[in-house]
């Protein structure tokens, strides 16, 4: 998408975009309680998919309501007003679909999520490019994103959830509640005891997930500060490369994380510690291979892509692959501390890595530009590496304590 922005706009306008991004995904992210790793990681069957729903449901309008005021008090006006507050309704329609993603994944069915996602993606990709090619403006093609985002849930992803809920593999794991009959809809179960319950489980993974989106996102805050549009829509254009590694790296980590929590809760430190080196070792070779495209041929991959102009980085874009290894390989191991159920902890270590970001973006980016925000995702990145194998390490030797008791 950001491809095709390049190509049919300015990078100015790509940076109202990115800005959208920017600004939405921390309050998403957190809004989501990551209740979709909770979900596929929750071995006893303590709550009901409607008890999921149901929190999700409240937590996303929260999140309209709280991007809207952001908007207002920060003072943004006209289109990239417009633009941040349409990102944000696309986002909200994306995460009921991912607690529905959570609930076909608690059962291993990947291949509907696959499906929703190939769907998903060129229709996305159509929708937007053809708005802002017809009317000239992002604020169409945005609308378009959300309209396409939309269509998936209410067309697809609504009608797996009742699909899982309804058949016969699903119904014996679930605990008896009196929900039977109820099997063949998806609908949230409306419980304050429930939801606060879950909520407060929750609320850590929240925190780790919008600081984990957050830290990306410091450094292209401060350059829309310092430096303008222009620059964030460059840096965000080359940032987003490494996207295309994070959506294989999140593909795997969620495959594997039952089986994770599974092996996990049943002691199998060996078959936990092999799953989760076959995983790392998967991200370490991504960034690798990533590393070296960046230096053998990212000043033509960026000017095929988006064109001479964002060739001129190519630094910053070595940079950025250098910190998309880090941060896959530290990623992967965070997918094991939340299948070992270590929520709380992973809060002051994304703390210190989003303040990492923000100190090393006000020190490196008046002074180096673009390439100084690079620099700072590698710092942030490489401090998430050592605390997410500080952690995996403690929970391995506990499981390891508590089975030999």
């Amino acid at each position: 998408m950001l491809v095709v922005l390049a190509k049919l706009s300015k990078p100015e306008v790509l940076g109202q975009f990115a800005l959208g991004l920017a600004i939405t995904a921390p309050v998403i992210m957190f809004t989501n309680l990551q209740l979709r790793a909770v979900q596929a990681t929750d071995t006893n069957n303590r709550y009901q998919f409607s008890d999921y729903l149901a929190l999700r449901l409240t937590t996303t309008v929260l999140a309209l309501l709280v991007i809207a005021g952001v908007v207002f008090f920060a003072g943004y006006r006209g289109q990239a007003a417009l633009v941040i507050l349409i990102v944000g309704l696309a986002k909200a329609f994306e995460a009921i679909s991912d607690v529905l993603y959570g609930l076909l994944q608690r059962y291993e069915r990947m291949d509907r999520i696959a499906k929703s996602m190939m769907l998903k993606g060129p229709l996305s990709l159509v929708a937007l490019g053809v708005g802002v090619y017809l009317t000239g403006s992002i604020i169409w093609g945005t609308l378009g994103l959300a309209f396409v985002w939309a269509l998936i849930l209410l067309g697809y992803d609504l009608r797996s959830g009742a699909w899982i809920l309804a058949s016969p593999q699903t119904l014996p794991k679930l605990k008896p509640s009196g929900e039977a009959g109820r099997f063949s809809k998806v609908r949230p179960h409306w419980s304050m005891g429930t939801l606060g319950g879950l909520a407060w489980l929750s609320l850590p993974l929240g925190f780790v997930t919008m600081l984990i989106s957050l830290h990306p996102n410091i450094p292209r805050y401060f350059i829309e500060g310092y430096l303008g549009q222009r620059e964030l829509g460059i840096f965000a254009a080359m940032a987003y490369i490494v996207v295309a590694g994070s959506m294989l790296v999140n593909a795997l980590g969620q495959s594997a994380s039952p089986r994770l929590a599974d092996y996990y809760a049943k002691g199998m430190n060996e078959a936990f510690s092999m799953l989760l080196l076959k995983l790392v070792s998967v991200g370490l070779l991504l960034g690798v291979v990533g590393v070296l495209i960046a230096l053998v041929a990212g000043s033509e991959l960026l000017t095929l892509l988006y064109g001479p102009e964002y060739a001129r980085y190519l630094g910053t874009f070595v940079w950025l692959m250098v910190a998309a290894g880090i941060t896959y390989t530290a990623s992967l191991l965070g997918y094991g501390i939340t299948a070992a159920r270590y929520f709380r902890v992973q809060i002051p270590l994304f703390i210190g890595v989003a303040a990492v970001a923000a100190i090393a973006s006000i020190t490196l980016i008046p002074y180096s530009g673009l390439s100084g925000a690079a620099l700072a995702t590698v710092a942030s990145a490489a401090v998430m590496l050592v605390g997410t194998a500080m952690i995996i390490t403690y929970a391995v030797w506990i499981n390891a304590e508590r089975k030999a008791s």
